[in-house]
């Protein structure tokens, strides 16, 4: 259904180095730039992109977005979520752990990334 995600971010430097810290904790690789500066990553055939908003205005995040990054269990989420916290994330929501939803049993751990968009570490129990 999606062919990536693309986020605004006031300080790309700043940025790759939480996104390369996060991406790296579950295997990806660092994140390159393209012709016009924004960063790209990909993982698992999934794309995902950084840049400075093109209107020129401040990026902010999206209330009530959430972007959730499938992990291979919860030893990849508390990786994700501790590189994350060391490289300029929040942590937020509850601590990472198991929450049972209607999908399921998951283990999710949540972050705010430096510019403030929610993101979430998701392994599906099966």
């Amino acid at each position: 259904m999606f062919s990536h995600v693309m986020v605004g971010s006031n300080d790309i430097t700043r940025s790759k180095r939480f996104y390369d810290a996060v991406f790296g904790a579950i295997g990806g690789e660092a994140g390159s730039a393209d012709a016009k500066g924004r960063l790209v990553y990909v993982l698992n055939g999934g794309r995902f992109l950084v840049s400075k908003p093109i209107d020129g205005k401040s990026a902010c995040h999206a209330n009530g977005g959430t972007i959730g990054f499938l992990v291979g269990g919860p030893e990849q989420a508390q990786a994700w979520h501790k590189a994350g916290t060391a490289n300029g994330g929040s942590t937020i929501e509850d601590p990472p752990g198991v929450r049972q939803g209607d999908a399921g049993a998951m283990y999710l751990a949540y972050l705010r990334d430096p510019d403030g968009n929610k993101l979430c570490a998701v392994h599906r129990a099966s």
